[in-house]
This record gives C-alpha cells, sequence and structure tokens, in this order.
C-alpha cells in the first residue's frame, strides 16, 4: 500500500529530528567500535598503536595460535574461558538475585506506612553511590585485619574471614547485590504505582489470597516492566569490570570478560587481542539484545 503524502512527511521530520543524535552517536560509538573491530585483525600492541608496523593477521587473533578460540588444541584459550564462565556466573546470579530483593523491596515500598517517603530516599541510597566508590568501601570494610565486619566478628568471638581471598565471588556479588538492588526496586516500584486499583478491589472483595493476586494479577502486569529491568541489569552486569577489579583484581576466580580485555591490551600489551576480547563481548551483548528484542515483539503480537 502506498504511503500518503502525510506519512511520508512525518517520516521525513522525524529523520531530520533523529540526524544529531545519529551523528553524534557514530562519532561516538561507532568510529571506536569500528578501530576496535579493525585492531582485533591485527598484530597491534601498546608501543605500535600509531600504524607503524603494525600487520593485518586476519582471524589469528580469534582462532590461531595463541587466539581466543582453537588454541594451542583447546577449544578455548584456558583464561578466556574461564573469564567467560566468571562473567556468566556474575550476570546470572547478580541478576536474579537483584530481581528478587528488588521486587520485594519495591512491594514494601508500595505499602503505605508512616515514614514511606524516608525510606525509600534511604533505600536509594546504595544506587547513588558511584560504583568505585561503594566497592572501595567494601573493600575496607571485608578487610581481615581492619574490616569493621571482622572486628565484628572479633568481638563475637567468631575467626577472621579473609572475604576477597577466600570467598571472592561471593564477596563481589554481595557489594553488587547491595549497590544495584535498588535500582531494580525503583523500575518495578513505578510499575507497581501505575496498576489499576480495581483489580484489588474486586479481588479483595472476592477473598481472593493476598499470595494468589501477586501471582495471578500483579505479577502478569508488571511482566513488561520487570522484562525492561532485567535486560537493562543483565546488559551492565556482562560488561562489568569496576567492582571485580577493586575487590579482587586479576584474581582467576572472578576476573570478567572485561578484566580479560584490559589484562590483554594494558597489562600485557596485546592490544589486537584485547580487540578481538572486545568484540567477541560486543557481539554476546548485541545478541541478548536482539533476543530480547524479537521476545518483546513476539509477545505484543500475541
Amino acid at each position: 500500500m502506498p504511503q500518503s503524502a502525510l506519512t511520508k512527511q512525518r517520516i521525513r521530520s522525524a529523520w531530520i529530528f533523529l540526524a544529531p543524535m545519529l551523528i553524534i552517536l557514530a562519532l561516538v560509538a561507532l568510529e571506536p567500535l569500528g578501530r576496535s573491530i579493525w585492531l582485533s585483525f591485527t598484530d597491534a600492541s601498546l608501543d605500535r598503536l600509531g600504524g607503524e608496523g603494525v600487520k593485518f593477521v586476519g582471524w589469528e587473533n580469534y582462532f590461531g595460535e595463541y587466539g581466543l578460540f582453537f588454541s594451542r588444541g583447546n577449544f578455548v584459550d584456558p583464561a578466556w574461558a574461564g573469564a567467560i564462565k566468571n562473567t556468566l556466573f556474575f550476570a546470572a546470579c547478580s541478576v536474579s538475585l537483584e530481581t528478587v530483593f528488588g521486587l520485594i523491596v519495591a512491594l514494601v515500598l508500595n505499602v503505605q506506612f508512616k515514614g514511606r517517603r524516608l525510606v525509600r530516599t534511604a533505600v536509594l541510597v546504595p544506587w547513588a553511590i558511584p560504583t568505585i566508590v561503594s566497592a572501595k568501601m567494601w573493600d575496607w570494610m571485608l578487610q581481615e585485619q581492619y574490616g569493621i565486619i571482622n572486628i565484628m566478628l572479633s568481638a563475637l568471638h567468631f575467626e577472621k574471614i579473609a572475604f576477597t581471598t577466600d570467598f571472592p565471588m561471593l564477596s563481589v556479588l554481595l557489594v553488587d547485590v547491595w549497590k544495584t538492588t535498588p535500582f531494580m526496586a525503583l523500575l518495578i516500584l513505578a510499575a507497581l504505582q501505575m496498576l489499576p486499583k480495581d483489580c484489588y478491589e474486586a479481588a479483595q472483595v472476592d477473598g481472593i489470597h493476598p499470595v494468589r493476586v501477586f501471582f495471578k494479577v500483579t505479577l502478569p502486569l508488571i511482566k513488561p516492566a520487570l522484562m525492561v529491568a532485567v535486560i537493562f541489569r543483565l546488559l551492565d552486569a556482562l560488561r562489568v569490570f569496576d567492582v571485580i577489579y577493586i575487590l579482587t583484581g586479576t584474581n582467576e576466580n572472578t576476573i570478567s570478560m572485561s578484566g580479560f580485555v584490559r589484562e590483554s591490551m594494558i597489562a600485557n600489551g596485546y592490544v589486537g587481542q584485547g580487540s578481538a576480547a572486545s568484540t567477541v563481548l560486543f557481539l554476546v551483548i548485541a545478541l541478548c539484545t536482539l533476543i530480547y528484542m524479537k521476545c518483546s515483539r513476539t509477545n505484543a503480537e500475541g
């Protein structure tokens, strides 16, 4: 069906308004992304980033002898495989815990009680603190000798625990859940505030148990907002770096894919390999985004 003149005018106007944003996006994001992809096909290093002596090596950084995949008899390079495993485990655990706790906090804050406004403000404090600051704060608190948590354990006659050494992943998850649960709670609370009241009034009149009301009414109605919150956190968790690096450094039990990129490019100087790893990470995040968009479109059409 041919487009009307009004439709064409609206499309043209939309492109005009979007043009400045697309140009800025191309300059800020696409150019560095393209450069990173190009470097992943070269043997670039920190001392040869200017272009002199940099050679095109094709897929060597991906599938070569010292590449990320099929290298030296391994299906995946052991260090890269560990980073992938740590990242996926961290993302799955952190997003699941933050979703559950965020939902509980949102349900509590959605109830009318005295001092609710003050509690809402207090809950947002962890999220408002910069990640580096909160991670360093927890690093001090979890120190084995002088950390406040171990001082409290000693006062209760318990042995001191080297949290970030003996339980590195658990420590990272603890800090991240404390930091980001308020973000999930805020998004879920916004969805709860927009729910129609007549459904709950009818359920109350019919004498339906509150638990059943939650699973049959509340949860289905907030599902779209919940999915948006989950995908936002998932994409953020997949590229995690700062909280892990501050708490555990380059510990092989916690290093993420972003940490592997930093280790390859900065510590070892292998810019080509680091660029290949960052490109793979970008593809993983892009794939998650596409899957979410596909699922959202299917649900909307259904």
